[in-house]
């Protein structure tokens, strides 16, 4: 079996491959999308870290392909859908790498406050400027957290250590699991007031993009400092650079950029900016032992069977995934659909499993409807062998229980999510051999296919309801695919799922609430 290393891989992870009988490996760096796509069908497994692009013309070409690996954590260069269908088995390194991104985030907050990097260039251009680059303690500081991960509690922790004062944002985790690590769990809008640093440790996400923009600089106190050493687009690039120019904020750190590299542009050449070419996980010990990871799970995939940190598959023998794989899709699937639809950090997470399930071990199904419900908040931090210790330190209750009762299906699985705000059941079964379908929400029957762009519309059972929003899409050029309706148990109110050809953005969102009969509008997206 052949495994090709398309972007730069530790030593250690390459002699692994290397002295591992059995196996053929090829180091190729810094191929074209053009030059890997012509020699992509000759592997068995590949091995990436940022620069090589998984798309799916790739792996159209990828005959032989059977798992992806990743050297590090994040996945956006990987088409995971595509590979999914095709049964490719995708897997990171979670954790390799989490000190030392905190570390750096760390580094660049002294590093900001001292003005270490002006002064070392003053220095080598034989200028002596003490005055000009006096700075500032961090003692007594406050430092606002935005998101509680694995790294951002790292970096809280650490900061904890310098004495700093520190405040934590994140709305996916109870205020009494923040609280619990000794830290105050505060608003956005809190944070912003009261900081005097912010550091940023979420996911890039739908609502994540652009997350520190305008209107955030405009809440911050003056002379604050922000750190970005996440994802590049969460700060909006342009409005930094305002913000910096006017003095509002007093000085920036960063490690990514939308756009990377970055180029030369106005904000990179800035006199209050640090900036770092995405060195966050670049350490020595990082690298290895990523190196390491990723070697040793490709090796026990391609020679024994055996699936570790596969964000897309869980770790299972192969004859039960093919028993459980319809199970394990639809289960991701409600997951998804209960993120979307709760509000609020999730308290508990309650599965039951109805009807004949032929003596299967569902646990694996437990895990996927966690990874679903948990993907679209820590995205690529989250895999099939995680997702249970993500949910228990985000302090989520999970039970599972099972019983006889299916209704009127053969076996049906039904999530039930609690947060402070509501709770939400979703019931689900396979028709078929593999067609999974949504059957119940709430108290509504139906019958939905989870894939593609939806939303879940709620009106007052009057005539026109339909009609006037109908018309509204179709004036913005938004197609209604499928339509179903279900009616409340009073009456006095419908439930209305769509299926469009295009997601429906925001702003149609706003314009359909203002409709005298809509209640509510939840657009709902999947992968198809």
């Amino acid at each position: 079996m052949k495994v090709l290393v398309s972007d730069d891989l530790g030593e250690a992870g390459i002699q692994m491959f290397q002295e591992e009988e059995g196996l053929e490996v090829d180091v190729n760096t810094g191929l074209s999308p053009e030059e890997l796509k012509s020699i992509i069908g000759n592997y068995d497994a590949l091995v990436i870290r940022s620069a090589t692009k998984v798309t799916e013309d790739l792996l159209e070409a990828a005959l032989r392909l059977k798992a992806v690996g990743r050297a590090g954590i994040g996945l956006d260069n990987v088409d995971i859908p595509a590979a999914t269908k095709r049964g490719i088995i995708v897997m990171n390194t979670p954790g390799g790498n989490v000190i030392t991104t905190a570390e750096h985030a760390i580094g660049m907050i002294l590093a900001l406050s001292r003005n270490i990097p002006e002064g070392t260039a003053s220095l080598k251009a034989g200028r002596w400027d003490k005055k000009k680059l006096q700075g500032r303690e961090i003692y007594n500081k406050i430092l606002g957290v935005i998101g509680f991960g694995k790294i951002g509690s790292i970096v809280a922790d650490r900061a904890r250590g310098l004495k700093m004062r520190v405040i934590v944002h994140d709305p996916y985790v109870r205020p009494e699991q923040i609280e619990k690590e000794g830290y105050e769990s505060v608003s956005l809008e809190e944070l912003y007031r009261r900081s005097d640093y912010i550091t940023i440790h979420v996911p890039r996400l739908k609502d994540t993009t652009g997350l520190i923009k305008k209107d955030a600089f405009e809440q911050m106190k003056d002379d604050v400092m922000i750190i970005n050493c996440a994802r590049g687009g969460i700060v909006d690039e342009s409005d930094l650079h305002d913000a910096l120019e006017s003095g509002k904020i007093a000085g920036a750190a960063l490690d990514v950029f939308e756009n990377e590299p970055p180029g030369i542009c106005k904000l990179v050449e800035h006199e209050r900016l640090i900036c770092t070419p995405h060195l966050g996980s670049s350490t020595q010990e990082a690298q290895a032992k990523v190196a390491v990871d990723v070697a040793s799970q490709i090796i026990d995939y391609l020679k024994y069977g055996t699936i570790l940190n596969a964000v897309n598959f869980p770790s299972v023998t192969g004859d039960l995934l093919k028993k459980l794989k319809p199970l394990l899709t639809l289960a991701d699937q409600m997951g998804s659909l209960q993120a979307q639809l709760a509000q609020g950090p999730v308290e508990e997470v309650s599965i039951e499993y109805g009807g004949d399930f032929k003596g299967l071990d569902l646990s694996p199904v437990s895990i996927a409807v966690l990874r679903g419900l948990l993907a679209p908040v820590v995205k690529d931090d989250v895999n099939f062998v995680n997702a249970r210790i993500l949910a228990k330190e985000r302090g989520i209750k999970v039970k599972e229980t099972t019983s006889d009762d299916s209704e009127e299906y053969i076996n049906l699985v039904t999530v039930r999510v609690v947060t402070a705000e509501m709770t939400t059941t979703v019931s689900g079964t396979i028709f078929g051999k593999n067609q999974t379908r949504v059957v119940k929400i709430n108290n509504f029957r139906l019958e939905l296919i989870p894939q593609g762009h939806l939303a879940l519309v709620y009106n007052l059972d009057k005539p026109g309801a339909i009609g006037s929003f109908a018309t509204l899409l179709g004036k913005h050029n938004i197609n209604i695919d499928q339509m179903q309706v279900g009616q409340e148990e009073t009456g006095k109110m419908n439930i209305i799922f769509l299926k469009t050809n295009v997601r429906i953005s925001e702003k149609v969102v706003e314009k359909i609430l203002e409709l005298p009969l809509i209640i509510s509008v939840t657009p709902l997206e999947f992968d198809t």
